[in-house]
């Protein structure tokens, strides 16, 4: 099986104009709607073509339009029992976090990236993954924080979706910790989708539990 890896870095930018059909070489802060990661979240290019809401061009419209779709995803997730090892949960939570913004919300990627297995080998991967999960919680094989962080990193390496694999990944983790008892990850009390130190202690943390540390992991988790 192809050997996946939970992070590499950077980011592209993509603008769109108010009209969509211009592109500027240096794009305006407020024109910036879309971007084509290469790290936590995912490397496909978001283009406009995949927006579902056809009145969008800034970033702060779609931030907004994201956050609250993520919101309703929330009281979804924690409104009544879940199982998060489960790969129809796991559908599920992604599709209703994005489902109101994006045509690829719910849908495992079809192409190949700088991040994540190949395209042919996401099923069985998150069914490892999935498999593995469930063992370490009925045997106990690790306390809560570390069994949650661990899922966590394991589904970031898998990177089953075309974009929003560090959002949806971390819910899916604070799922699975509430589920054991645990108290809900906090994950530096930060917006994780924009470059600043608690990014780079993210980054940091997973490129660590890549080499079998979970430390950095689980305390920026909890912190």
């Amino acid at each position: 099986m192809q050997q996946a890896h939970a992070l590499s870095l950077g980011c592209t930018v993509v603008a769109v104009a108010a009209d969509r059909g211009h592109h500027f070489s240096k794009p305006p802060q407020d024109r910036i709607v879309l971007v084509e990661g290469h790290g936590v979240e995912g490397d496909a290019h978001a283009g406009p073509e995949d927006l579902i809401p056809t009145h969008i061009t800034l970033r702060s419209e779609l931030n907004e339009l994201e956050q609250q779709n993520i919101a309703t995803a929330n009281r979804w997730a924690f409104g009544r029992r879940k199982v998060a090892t489960r790969e129809s949960f796991l559908k599920s939570l992604h599709r209703r976090m994005f489902e109101r913004v994006w045509r690829w919300a719910g849908k495992f990627r079809t192409t190949e990236r700088n991040l994540g297995v190949a395209p042919h080998l996401i099923e069985v991967s998150l069914h490892q993954v999935l498999d593995d999960a469930r063992y370490w919680v009925e045997n106990n094989t690790y306390p809560p924080d570390e069994l949650a962080a661990r899922f966590h990193h394991r589904l970031v390496s898998v990177h089953p979706f075309p974009n929003g694999n560090g959002r949806w990944s971390r819910l899916a983790a604070d799922v699975l910790i509430v589920q054991l008892g645990g108290q809900r990850f906090t994950w530096g009390s930060a917006d994780l989708q924009t470059a600043g130190a608690a990014r780079a202690t993210y980054i940091a943390a997973l490129q660590a539990a890549d080499n079998h540390d979970l430390g950095p992991l689980i305390a920026f988790a909890q912190s």
